[in-house]
């Protein structure tokens, strides 16, 4: 299991350089779809999958209506990929910039914070997602409905600044 949190952290760390050096939102896209299946990865692993399952589904449909405007507004017939000298060059600077912050700051890190939810089962009574569905809906239930309110008014915010004063998205309404 520790070789799966492993290869999840190096996904995330790698989509991440990916989404910061890639202009063209095709290619951002996708590198967000892999950060957000690794981080979820990572809750799964830690003893979280229903937060991580939520979490998924919630970033994938943000995801897609920022593709899709993005996408209707930097239409490009040949985008950049990860191949072109720019997109690799940055790519390769936010790498290095990783390796170094990682050789800066290996002192701090411990062996602890490597350990999933369920490798120590012998010693616990509970799983680790055992109230995360109670808990969700009790105490986070109205954090839910904020939330949702908070990407409806983004939305709305988004379609005014795409089309500008003449068009506006809310002109009709």
């Amino acid at each position: 299991m520790t070789y799966m949190m492993c290869v999840f952290m190096f996904g995330l760390v790698m989509g991440l350089v990916v989404v910061a050096s890639n202009p063209s939102p095709y290619f951002g896209a996708l590198g967000l779809v892999v950060v957000s299946g690794m981080g979820c990865g990572l809750l799964v692993g830690h003893g979280a999958p229903f937060l991580s399952l939520v979490l998924f589904l919630i970033y994938l449909g943000g995801m897609l209506v920022v593709f899709a405007y993005s996408a209707a507004l930097a239409a490009e017939p040949y985008p950049e990929t990860l191949g072109s000298r720019s997109v690799a060059l940055h790519a390769g600077m936010y790498s290095l910039a990783v390796f170094l912050g990682g050789v800066f700051f290996w002192g701090g890190w411990y062996a602890n914070f490597w350990a999933t939810a369920d490798e120590s089962g012998e010693f616990s009574v509970f799983r680790g997602d055992m109230t995360g569905v109670a808990m969700m809906y009790s105490s986070g239930g109205w954090m839910l409905v904020v939330g949702a309110w908070v990407l409806l008014l983004t939305l709305f915010v988004v379609l005014e600044l795409s089309r500008g004063l003449s068009r506006g998205a809310l002109r009709a309404v």
